[in-house]
């Protein structure tokens, strides 16, 4: 296991885990929140094998709210 020390903002924190997506490359990290748990399962699957700015486009095409 790797862990980065980070001050991630409480309102990330108190989000349900399963409603959340993280991505990361060597110079940032993403985090994708959902409405739930089955979008965020979808999410998932669509994108696999995406880079960050496929996911990033795919996510507002499709889930942005």
């Amino acid at each position: 296991m790797i862990c980065l020390q980070v001050e991630v903002p409480e309102e990330i924190c108190e989000i349900d885990d399963e409603l959340k997506a993280i991505y990361h490359s060597n110079d940032c990290v993403c985090i994708w929140i959902f409405k739930t748990r089955e979008e965020r399962n979808s999410f998932m699957d669509e994108t696999a094998g995406m880079n960050k700015e496929s996911r990033e486009k795919h996510f507002s095409d499709h889930y942005t709210f």
